[in-house]
């Protein structure tokens, strides 16, 4: 194919992921209370099903349940609600639509590549996807909630109220989900990297004493507050993903993806 040619594949694949981002979003903005109320608003209150299956555990383990909690947000710009509205409607969007994008990538991708390539850049692509929508659950059901009800309630004070705005509460919100759903991608790039000879199960063994604190580095790096319960809160997973990695990744690195691909380029 001519640059011409790949400029007007690239087009269609643009073409095609903004008419599925603008019809996702439309339908979320059109569901504005389902989205506020049941998804995005939803941890702020007790009634949020991750507290409630907090005090079933605990009262399972003859515990005191949580205390109670409740925070209210207020908002003091008067275009932020519904640009606010606008800018989840488009992250949520984005989302739900990671697999359909990701897949316009591998099919733009995928006839540069040569047989042995496709078959482990495929194999990663198709993870990524599972990766993306399961680090984002985590970081819903457990890092977002635990940092808010951390961080809503802490006080110096008594004599001083946290009064939480709308902008911080969604800027928290869409952050931590977000980067939790990119930092669960590791385990694909490591896929990705063994396939291909870089990286081996070996090599990351060896640097399993290093992983602690690059863990803690990153996790500082990426925490949208910087405070230390969220930067613990979200290394914990980075490292988990670490293991992850190591079981993903092959023993040696022997008879790789890019050594035969450099066979197949000199045969031709």
């Amino acid at each position: 194919m001519t640059f011409w040619e790949h400029l007007d594949e690239l087009r269609k694949v643009i073409f095609r992921s903004f008419a599925v981002l603008v019809v996702l979003m439309a339908v979320f903005f059109l569901c504005k209370e389902t989205v506020f109320d049941d998804v995005v608003l939803a941890p702020l209150t007790d009634g949020f099903f991750v507290y409630r299956w907090m005090d079933g555990l605990l009262a399972l383990l003859g515990l005191a349940g949580l205390e109670p909690f409740s925070i209210k947000l207020v908002n003091i710009d008067l275009a932020a609600q519904f640009f606010t509205h606008v800018r989840i409607s488009f992250w949520l969007a984005v989302i739900v639509a990671m697999p359909f994008l990701i897949r316009q990538i591998w099919l733009f991708v995928r006839p540069a590549l040569y047989a042995r390539e496709k078959k482990a850049v495929g194999t990663a692509f198709g993870l990524s996807s599972i990766l993306f929508y399961a680090g984002v659950g985590v970081g819903y059901v457990i890092v977002f909630p635990l940092t808010l009800r951390f961080l809503g309630t802490y006080q110096v004070s008594e004599s001083v109220a946290n009064q939480i705005s709308l902008l911080s509460y969604i800027g928290m919100f869409l952050k931590l989900n977000l980067i939790m759903g990119l930092v669960f991608e590791m385990p694909a790039l490591a896929l990705l990297l063994s396939r291909i000879g870089i990286i081996s199960r070996k090599m990351l063994k060896r640097f399993r004493k290093y992983a602690i604190v690059a863990a803690a580095a990153v996790s500082a790096v990426i925490t949208p507050s910087g405070d230390a319960f969220t930067m613990i809160v979200v290394a914990i997973p980075l490292y988990l993903l670490y293991e992850v990695s190591i079981l993903m990744c092959r023993d040696r690195t022997g008879s790789t993806v890019a050594q035969k691909t450099m066979t197949e380029i000199t045969q031709q």
